[in-house]
């Protein structure tokens, strides 16, 4: 990633062939989300995890008529993350902030074949390039599986004592406003425990769908953020915007 900042590679799509980061530029100004699956190779070769799995996601999505103070706003508001991102995330709070680091807690929820509650930590550093161009890098320093969570008995598992169903979570944001709008880029980096292998024909196509609708929440759920809390109310006269 920073060999990427150094390249003057912001986004993913910077670093393919240009008919092709034409062709997805097209899509997301058309109000399309890009997703896609990456792997980081050790020369070529795929990386060993012993007992473990790499999930490694980037999506992009533009939000027209946006700024960057108006996205950063919905970003840095960590205790309303449970109201913006639900389901996905159901509690939020910002635990601390000092500068450009901030420390936060979420309760993240997901159901598919199960349904997993986790409580997480997170140190999160936030790196402001220009008055257009940002970066926000989140690293997850505890996570908890919840049991019979909504129930008295409540209560957590030890921590990687548990189903192994999220044992890191690295997310790094990156924002650029341009061509009248904001241009946002998630990139999730999970390790998660490997499955059996008798169960892969279970699992694989969950490992496909779950981060792809993740993804896509989490940026929809921002566009959607950033308009309603931008949207003037009844009778108010909405600022004019160059460029519009």
């Amino acid at each position: 990633m920073e060999d990427d900042l150094h390249q003057g590679d912001f986004f993913f799509i910077d670093r393919l062939p240009e008919n092709q980061r034409h062709a997805i530029d097209a899509k997301l100004l058309q109000g399309m989300v890009e997703i896609q699956r990456l792997q980081s190779l050790d020369e070529g070769r795929a990386i060993h995890i012993p007992g473990g799995m790499i999930h490694h996601w980037v999506g992009m999505i533009f939000v027209p008529r946006a700024t960057f103070p108006q996205v950063r706003a919905i970003l840095d508001d960590y205790d309303e993350h449970e109201k913006f991102y639900k389901p996905d995330i159901r509690r939020s709070k910002l635990l601390e902030r000092n500068g450009n680091e901030s420390k936060t807690y979420l309760q993240l929820y997901k159901k598919s074949l199960v349904t997993v509650v986790l409580n997480a930590n997170f140190d999160i550093i936030d790196t402001q390039f220009s008055g257009t161009r940002a970066e926000t890098k989140s690293y997850s320093t505890r996570i908890a599986e919840v049991a019979d969570q909504g129930k008295p008995e409540e209560h957590e598992f030890p921590v990687g004592m548990d189903h192994g169903y999220m044992w890191r979570l690295y997310t790094y944001w990156r924002i650029e406003e341009k061509k009248g709008g904001v241009y946002l880029q998630v990139e999730v980096v999970a390790l998660t425990r490997k499955f059996p292998i008798m169960i892969g024909w279970l699992i694989g196509p969950l490992i496909e769908n779950i981060p792809r609708s993740t993804i896509a929440a989490l940026l929809i759920n921002t566009r959607r953020a950033v308009a309603e809390k931008n949207t003037p109310t009844e009778g108010a006269v909405a600022p004019s915007t160059r460029g519009e």
